[in-house]
């Protein structure tokens, strides 16, 4: 493990603060915050992340370091996730995957590949899902997982959205599959959904997160490369503008620097526009200042400042 091969101490010596996007690629085992950890222990102690992972789960990771955990909640609101998984007919858990308890087992000989593949084609008709009791979702500040291990088991449902669910490779009981979803969905919660309706039960046994918007495990990290060699994270580091690349970057004059610095609208006039978008990236031409979306103002349109992003330390 990471926090094995360097001490507090060290690690805090090893890098400065770091203000960008790390795209990882999570292990199965870990969970999301046991990686954030040991990278915090390199110095990050600013850091977040944009969508968390099961332990089970591997794949991207959005890590937020410095300024870039402001990101967090653009990144969410319309970012497209795209998941490829194995799932296992006959069984039911409490956790509604295998690393759960057995809660049932059923006979699974009645059911075809035709039939998997239509339920998997309707998980695209599904807007609303069940909340897995075994969650991070929280009720009262208190996650679902805590009072489901208290034995209080608590029954919630959110919207979803489907782009593309298909069935990839069925050998019966085993079933992998490639969902293409918004962020939010709980894959866990489709499976024990479509082993419900087969009447046979059904829990994830694996899955792997191969896109979080807008990057890809093509440009992945692995923890365990990181481990090896701490100083690829300024290597694999992705600026702030590239995690929002619908985001125009609009370059500040100098003399406006100081004003979006301190938080005041700057008039669209006053920079070069870029038509029809309302929100975009200010910028000093090197450094990223602010996210900012256009207004009507008392004496024209103006920028004003959603989040500052300038480096204070």
């Amino acid at each position: 493990m990471m926090g094995q091969s360097f001490n507090q101490e060290q690690c805090s010596a090893l890098l400065p603060q770091l203000h960008g996007v790390l795209v990882l690629n999570k292990p199965s085992g870990l969970s999301s915050n046991r990686c954030l950890m040991q990278i915090k222990r390199m110095g990050q102690k600013k850091i977040g992340h944009a969508g968390t992972l099961d332990p089970m789960a591997e794949g991207v990771l959005l890590v937020l370091l410095g300024q870039a955990t402001k990101l967090s909640s653009y990144l969410l609101e319309n970012g497209g996730k795209v998941y490829c998984g194995t799932l296992r007919l006959g069984q039911v858990s409490d956790t509604w995957d295998s690393q759960g308890t057995i809660l049932s087992e059923h006979d699974t000989s009645h059911i075809t590949c035709d039939d998997v593949s239509r339920e998997i084609a309707a998980w695209q008709d599904l807007h609303i899902q069940q909340v897995p009791p075994f969650s991070a979702a929280k009720l009262d500040g208190k996650p679902l997982y805590k009072l489901a291990r208290q034995g209080t088991m608590i029954e919630r449902t959110k919207q979803i959205q489907i782009e593309q669910a298909v069935l990839l490779e069925a050998q019966l009981p085993f079933v992998r599959f490639r969902v293409h979803c918004r962020s939010g969905t709980y894959i866990r919660s489709l499976a024990h959904s479509l082993g419900m309706r087969l009447g046979c039960g059904a829990v994830l046994t694996e899955l792997t997160r191969e896109y979080s918007h807008p990057f890809g495990l093509d440009g992945a990290l692995s923890l365990s490369d990181l481990a090896s060699n701490p100083a690829q994270l300024v290597r694999y580091l992705r600026p702030i503008r590239d995690a929002l690349p619908s985001w125009p970057c609009i370059v500040v004059p100098k003399a406006w620097v100081n004003a979006v610095r301190s938080g005041q609208s700057v008039p669209v006039a006053s920079l070069s526009d870029v038509e029809k978008a309302e929100r975009a990236i200010l910028t000093d031409g090197e450094c990223e200042l602010a996210l900012v979306s256009r207004e009507s103002g008392e004496h024209g349109d103006v920028w004003k400042v959603l989040r500052g992003l300038w480096n204070s330390e």
